[in-house]
């Protein structure tokens, strides 16, 4: 007969002795009291779920798998979370498992869409803690003990345009980056177990250009065609007058970062920009144009029109040398990164015209197909007499600054040159050069990303540009001669009479 409700059945110990255990366990489960579980698990496998995760414990051992709830989750920070591009970064990881293999990823979205990334794969010490200031990486985009790698080692990710550089358009804006940390050591190109690359924590980093209260002012007068940058405060302040090379526009985020560093700065188009009339190939601006801007920039009611200086990077360079010693201006030091001493360009004029800076029209050398170089146009012995630097005019201190694996331009035999020039006429004591062995054409400011080559043309035909450089060295030279170049400038600048 079966029982019915209400009904009663003789007593059976033993039935009562399982089913006391079975109704003891469950109410244990339902109450949490993990001390009496582990005991009452010698007897039987118990089904836990710790979180989002379902574990099987062994009674036998009554050892629990996977990290307890009470444990704290891990996490990730950044000091300072919002920084200049020129200041470091110091990041560390904590409540890690301690030895565990992690891997930190730096991902930016640039002004364009493109995706750049960089990562670095390390291990945790014996607290469970990471700390990228003094703890090396093992792999990745980079490895030893390189605080700043994340940043300068940044490349586009797998899948994104090729030849891209990485180049600040509204410095009014930051660099947003996402910087994450991934269980295990986990590639670019995805993950290789279903544990590794799951995200353990994140940290959000705006690195700026331009610092509070700096003021960024078209302009667009007297025909010239640029943007000023001043200080916080009322000055008057120190200046630069700023020029990059033949990538042609206007480029800013360099000015800016120098406005932050208290030198007001003036960031010069004098080719391939729309606002300057004439075809967008050709230099269609002279020495007088380039006068004006240094006159414009000495004359501002908050610039010391008695300490202004010249910058330049690649033909920017030599634009510095010319006007230092050909222009009826006194700048108070000049600095020239890899720059030649001459034109390469066809068709220059008496006062600095260029007819056309055209790919057809520059000599070049292709080593490869679809990639060029100017090292060879740029040899001291190719440049045109009448374009060449007289050395000899040079009226103040120069900081000349060159990379050894510049492979497009002979910088060194450039500056080499620009030494005896002023051994031979007892001058050598205005010039101090730096030189970077690994370190390539483009110098930028600190923990920029490096284009060893990127895109320069589309038309008539889509031509790479090789600039060189090694990415640790070059990340290491870009340190270091920024450094230079605002010592060399708070000496000259600021300093004497």
């Amino acid at each position: 007969m079966h029982a019915g409700i209400g009904s009663s059945t003789p007593c059976d110990p033993a039935q009562d002795k399982a089913a006391g255990e079975m109704a003891t366990r469950r109410s244990v489960l339902l109450a949490g009291h993990w001390e009496t579980l582990i005991r009452l698990s010698v007897l039987l496998p118990v089904r836990v779920t710790l979180g989002q995760k379902m574990v099987w414990q062994r009674g036998m051992t009554g050892a629990v798998r996977g990290r307890a709830t009470s444990a704290p989750a891990p996490t990730l920070t950044a000091t300072p979370t919002r920084a200049l591009m020129d200041e470091p970064v110091a990041l560390e990881a904590r409540h890690l498992t301690p030895r565990c293999p992690v891997t930190v990823r730096a991902r930016l979205r640039c002004e364009e869409g493109d995706l750049w990334e960089a990562l670095a794969h390390y291990y945790a010490d014996g607290n469970g803690v990471l700390n990228l200031s003094r703890d090396e990486a093992q792999g990745g985009s980079y490895t030893g003990c390189e605080p700043m790698g994340l940043f300068w080692s940044l490349f586009p990710a797998p899948g994104e345009r090729e030849g891209l550089r990485l180049r600040k358009k509204n410095v009014e804006t930051p660099y947003t980056f996402q910087v994450s940390l991934l269980n295990g050591h986990v590639s670019s190109h995805g993950v290789r177990s279903h544990d590794e690359g799951e995200e353990l924590a994140a940290v959000t980093v705006e690195r700026w250009y331009t610092a509070p209260g700096v003021r960024r002012i078209d302009i667009r007068e007297e025909g010239l065609v640029g943007t000023l940058f001043l200080p916080p405060g009322p000055g008057p302040f120190p200046a630069v007058l700023d020029c990059w090379g033949m990538g042609g526009g206007l480029v800013e985020y360099r000015s800016a970062l120098l406005a932050s560093r208290g030198v007001a700065s003036f960031a010069l188009a004098y080719f391939g920009h729309r606002d300057i009339p004439g075809p967008l190939d050709a230099i269609n601006v002279g020495d007088d144009y380039i006068q004006a801007a240094f006159q414009l920039l000495q004359n501002h009611p908050q610039v010391c029109g008695s300490r202004v200086a010249v910058l330049g990077l690649s033909y920017g360079a030599y634009l510095a040398l010319r006007i230092a010693t050909q222009l009826p201006v006194s700048p108070r030091c000049i600095i020239a990164i890899n720059g030649p001493i001459g034109s390469t360009a066809q068709g220059v004029e008496a006062d600095g015209k260029v007819v056309s800076f055209g790919a057809s029209k520059v000599a070049y050398s292709h080593d490869l197909p679809g990639y060029v170089d100017f090292k060879r146009a740029t040899l001291p012995e190719f440049l045109p007499l009448s374009t060449k630097i007289k050395v000899e005019n040079l009226r103040c201190p120069l900081l000349l600054v060159t990379s050894e694996d510049d492979i497009s331009c002979s910088v060194l035999e450039n500056a080499a040159q620009i030494k005896e020039g002023l051994q031979a006429s007892n001058k050598s004591h205005l010039l101090t050069w730096v030189s970077y062995p690994g370190a390539g054409h483009l110098l930028e400011p600190p923990y920029s990303p490096n284009a060893r080559i990127s895109l320069w043309t589309m038309r008539p035909t889509k031509l790479m540009v090789c600039w060189g450089g090694h990415t640790a060295p070059h990340a290491a030279a870009q340190k270091d001669a920024w450094k230079k170049v605002l010592d060399f400038l708070e000496c000259h600048l600021r300093g004497g009479n």
